[in-house]
């Protein structure tokens, strides 16, 4: 759509002003993932797998630094501000206080309690227990967020899916979360996580197989759903949105291990395309806030106050808390254990994972009135 002479000069709105380039909202979103098959194909063939293995891992293992770190630690700063408002105010209204009281004190609690009963009873039996809940849910998650990114970006090109499009789009998430924990098929095997020693949980064939036909049904009712859709608006899905939501079941969830250097990524795809929803909700609130009747400090202070704290508390909760205590308390004589030599970083890398995902449950609801700064800023249509 071609803007008129007047719309052309008018000023553009505050929060038009941190609107991404529609290619940079596309690669963050989500689009990079199937960029980088190519890539890491020419890296392989450039360099020899063990070489071009150990340059990405090293690469990213540091880049967890300022990438993934930040987004766990970024979720307790959005959910803990405003507490006594959101708990025990009126900031949120009466069907998400109490879930936001029952996820921000009790689930921490109960977290603390069972990493306690794991570390004193030096039990690899039940932190391992611990880390398999962690990936078991950890497919929830990355599935949940692909759906809220497919529906904020979706909204924000003023496209909206009915209540049933909606269903089939929960539907192929939720059946991608099953298959993916599901395969492979696992009859209980000694695995290593965070230097903890356990046995995870079995999942039989006949398990794998039923969660793939799910998997396969709901992919076909998706693809006559968009189809549908598209006969009737007679024009395609956006991409960006489209791709959010398929790379977080396919690539990120389902078929981490297909290529043996995206595997390496996918944790860090998944926190850029977080961080980038953050972003469009403090930038928006923040630009709201710079101008009357608030007078703040400036947006772009407060959005590198935000991602400084979030790179601190990162540094604090999974490295400055987890490595102290272990240098502390784990005795020589007991870092041979199942436990392994660093069960107290092992132990707050899953509490941190298992309440992030409890966390966002209610962050990004959209009785959360904060949302509202998601939809602020429309994507024009030209694009």
């Amino acid at each position: 759509m071609t803007l008129s002479t007047a719309d052309a000069l008018a000023p553009e709105p505050a929060r038009a002003r941190g609107r991404l380039p529609a290619v940079v909202e596309f690669l963050v979103a989500g689009g990079l993932t199937p960029l980088l098959f190519p890539l890491s194909f020419v890296l392989r063939r450039t360099l020899a797998l063990d070489d071009a293995e150990y340059a990405v891992g090293f690469t990213m293992f540091y880049a967890a630094h300022v990438i993934n770190d930040p987004h766990f630690a970024v979720s307790y700063v959005l959910f803990y501000e405003d507490t006594k408002a959101r708990a025990l105010g009126a900031a949120f209204p009466p069907s998400l206080r109490w879930k936001y009281v029952l996820v921000g004190f009790v689930v921490p609690l109960l977290l603390v309690a069972w990493a306690a009963v794991a570390i004193v009873t030096r039990s690899a039996h039940v932190l391992g227990a611990m880390i398999e809940t962690m990936f078991l849910l950890v497919g929830w998650h990355y599935v949940k967020q692909g759906f809220g990114v497919l529906a904020v970006l979706s909204a924000r090109r003023g496209v909206f899916y009915s209540a049933r499009e909606r269903y089939v789009l929960l539907l192929h998430g939720y059946a991608g979360w099953a298959y993916a924990w599901a395969s492979p098929a696992d009859p209980g095997t000694v695995r290593e996580e965070k230097g903890v020693v356990f046995t995870s949980w079995a999942r039989s064939l006949t398990l794998e197989r039923v969660t793939f036909a799910v998997f396969v049904v709901s992919a076909v009712a998706l693809v006559v759903m968009l189809a549908q859709r598209a006969l009737r608006e007679r024009k395609l899905p956006h991409p960006t949105p489209l791709v959010a939501y398929l790379a977080s079941i396919w690539a990120w969830s389902i078929y981490t291990g297909i290529d043996p250097l995206v595997r390496y990524v996918n944790p860090a795809l998944h926190s850029v395309q977080y961080l980038f929803m953050v972003h469009l909700l403090k930038g928006n609130e923040a630009r709201t806030r710079e101008g009357p009747p608030h007078f703040e400090r400036s947006a772009t202070t407060r959005i590198a106050l935000l991602a400084a704290t979030a790179c601190v508390l990162g540094l604090f909760l999974f490295h400055g808390v987890g490595q102290g205590l272990d240098a502390v308390l784990v005795a020589k004589k007991d870092r041979l254990s199942d436990l392994g030599p660093s069960p107290y970083f092992a132990a707050i890398y899953v509490m941190v994972n298992l309440h992030h995902y409890f966390m966002d449950a209610v962050l990004w609801r959209r009785e959360n009135p904060k949302t509202r700064y998601l939809r602020d800023d429309p994507v024009r249509s030209s694009e």
